[in-house]
């Protein structure tokens, strides 16, 4: 009883222990916000450039979502810290908005990686006067979706109409 007492303390310990370093977060791979939007992010490069695909659940005006693709750049971390991103979504043939995003990579003592984000949404208004309403702000949380390898975004697109006039 002692004995597994005492490996449980030293375990925890050995994990506290761990830097944000040991613990790296990598963009590449498919992500899941918290209302059920997909993210699938491809490799990022040397650079820290990186593209993806976006899939929405939630549209401006309750239109049928498309995949859409995003691109976007990390910050290369430093010692002890994880990257910053930002990446742009062109919602893609349902939308007449583009979304930025900005965010961090976070991984808990468990392993468990995390993409915390703020947006800002700009749909296209008619005029100068409209302005006003034109810009959203939110704030979004991703975790990992573990998945075989290989793109599986699009297989979790609803097919969709072509609509003949997007709208937000």
């Amino acid at each position: 009883m002692r004995s597994s007492a005492f490996a449980l303390v030293l375990a925890l310990a050995l994990a506290s222990c761990v830097t944000p370093a040991e613990r790296k977060c990598h963009l590449s791979g498919l992500w899941r916000n918290e209302q059920d939007s997909l993210m699938e992010i491809s490799a990022v490069r040397d650079d820290g450039d990186f593209q993806g695909k976006y899939l929405t659940q939630v549209t401006l005006a309750g239109v049928c979502a498309r995949v859409s693709p995003l691109k976007g750049a990390q910050q290369h971390p430093g010692e002890g810290g994880w990257p910053t991103f930002a990446f742009t979504v062109r919602w893609d043939k349902f939308s007449n908005a583009t979304t930025a995003f900005a965010g961090q990579c976070f991984v808990d003592t468990g392993g468990k990686e995390t993409l915390t984000t703020m947006w800002l949404l700009r749909e296209a208004v008619g005029s100068l006067e409209e302005d006003w309403k034109a810009t959203r702000v939110g704030r979004n949380v991703f975790t990992r979706k573990r998945t075989p390898k290989g793109k599986i975004l699009p297989i979790w697109s609803p097919s969709c109409e072509d609509a003949s006039s997007p709208t937000p």
